[in-house]
């Protein structure tokens, strides 16, 4: 099916998280908002040379790959940072959400820690074997202008992963850098910094994705839960970059 575009309005969303962003903020340590202020500005740089040539992030994605195709991933074949274990596509089937299409931010076995490893699940589960072992940490929607305007995660069958939990992923967001000019410097600079500038707002929607994961255990003790169709987006929150980096600016501020 070919793609066009954003079309539909935002769906209601049961898993749709709240939190103000100045909560999530307050009481992280100084070395922590030095990285988030750091990733902010990275983000405004590389944003600053992709409009210099009349693209975006999105666009620069979707160059030189013929027709944007449903489900399709983008560019083809993914984007791999070897040195770092970290991948990335885009794509889109939800316009029912209102988005363009979304980022898919992964950590593969190379870029793990040793002895990390996935949580339990039942025996009949299809997922990677140990050695390449995978790790989704956050999808970044996007909007028709090739805007980011919300992080989500989902459940394990969305994206083929292992499945870790919340804690181990987090330990694994800092892992995540591409830093190779495959499909473009700018767009791979800047996936890498909405992971720190947006890193408060991650840990929430990884716990979150946890805690629906357990009660969705709880009310359907016969199901698989991880392989269970009805449970797709697991957690999402709406972002701003300019609103987040202005926060993490004061909150420096009022601490020097």
């Amino acid at each position: 099916m070919r793609y066009d575009g954003c079309m539909g309005a935002t769906a209601a969303n049961n898993h749709d998280l709240h939190t103000p962003p100045a909560t999530l903020v307050h009481g992280l340590p100084r070395s922590r908002l030095e990285r988030m202020r750091a990733a902010g500005l990275e983000i405004l740089e590389s944003c600053r040379l992709l409009e210099k040539a009349g693209a975006n992030v999105v666009s620069r994605c979707l160059a030189h790959q013929g027709a944007f195709y449903e489900l399709e991933h983008y560019p083809r074949g993914d984007v791999f940072d070897d040195e770092f274990g970290a991948q990335y596509y885009y794509h889109a089937h939800r316009p029912d959400l209102g988005e363009h299409g979304h980022f898919h931010c992964f950590v593969r076995r190379e870029g793990m820690p040793p002895g990390l490893e996935p949580v339990s699940m039942p025996e009949d589960t299809p997922r990677p074997p140990p050695e390449q072992a995978v790790c989704h940490l956050v999808a970044i929607s996007m909007n028709a202008q090739g805007e980011p305007t919300h992080l989500f995660t989902t459940n394990r069958w969305v994206t083929d992963e292992s499945f870790f939990a919340a804690d181990d992923a987090l330990a694994l967001v800092d892992r995540f850098r591409i830093e190779h000019v495959h499909p473009c410097l700018a767009v791979n600079r800047w996936i890498s910094a909405m992971l720190q500038l947006f890193w408060p707002q991650v840990r929430l929607l990884l716990q979150e994705r946890d805690r629906v994961v357990n009660e969705w255990k709880r009310q359907y003790p016969q199901r698989n839960v991880y392989e269970d169709r009805e449970l797709e987006i697991t957690s999402r929150i709406a972002i701003d970059v300019d609103e987040q980096l202005a926060l993490v600016e004061d909150t420096l501020n009022a601490a020097a």
